[in-house]
């Protein structure tokens, strides 16, 4: 997976979030967005992500050297966010069969899958009832467990103690081989894995 951004930018009415942006990802690397709360980096991975367009410059898509359009491009994403809700209706089992209805997941069953989350007593229970910890444990794991060759990761450790850092990060480092990974954060440990860092504040137009 490649992603090429040239002169990218975007603009809420007549303020702009980013501007001038250029650079490229590239497979098998993780790159950490940084920057203050506010400064825009949920706005860019959500144009990264294709779920907004960009107000000017352009996003090339390419996948074993094949263009992707960017209607597409949700098809070779896993995408963990506060902001992203979860089906709470459903059960934790539930889910995981209707998530991967439309998404395997990498070389693990379901049942696998909660057990790699540490989520075995709660199968059964409606994904309602769970803590705001356990709420991001099950988005990180569909997130990271997905067979998809872009895996972006917004604020990935919000609501999780220590034990669920540790979690998110060994399991993160595991299954980065052969992705492109891309964290949004302003916290250290959230990205201490990365290989390179993109600050959308030198990208902030000059008042």
């Amino acid at each position: 997976m490649q992603i090429k951004l040239t002169k990218l930018g975007k603009r809420y009415n007549y303020d702009w979030i980013f501007r001038h942006l250029s650079y490229e990802f590239v497979s098998g690397k993780a790159y950490a967005i940084l920057g203050y709360n506010g400064s825009g980096k949920s706005t860019f991975m959500n144009t990264l992500s294709g779920s907004i367009l960009p107000s000017e410059g352009s996003i090339a898509y390419q996948n074993n050297s094949q263009a992707i359009p960017v209607d597409e491009i949700y098809r070779y994403l896993s995408f963990s966010a506060p902001y992203l809700e979860l089906v709470e209706e459903f059960t934790l089992t539930e889910l995981l069969q209707f998530h991967t209805r439309f998404k395997p997941l990498r070389q693990l069953t379901p049942n696998q899958l909660i057990e790699r989350m540490y989520l075995e007593k709660a199968r059964h229970k409606f994904v309602k009832d769970f803590s705001s910890g356990m709420k991001q444990r099950l988005k990180l794991g569909l997130a990271i467990y997905t067979d998809a060759p872009l895996l972006l990761l917004d604020e990935p450790t919000t609501n999780l103690d220590q034990t669920g850092i540790n979690w998110y990060l060994e399991h993160v480092t595991e299954n980065r081989k052969n992705r492109l990974v891309v964290v949004c954060s302003n916290i250290a440990h959230e990205y201490s894995f990365c290989d390179g860092t993109l600050d959308i504040t030198q990208f902030h137009p000059v008042k």
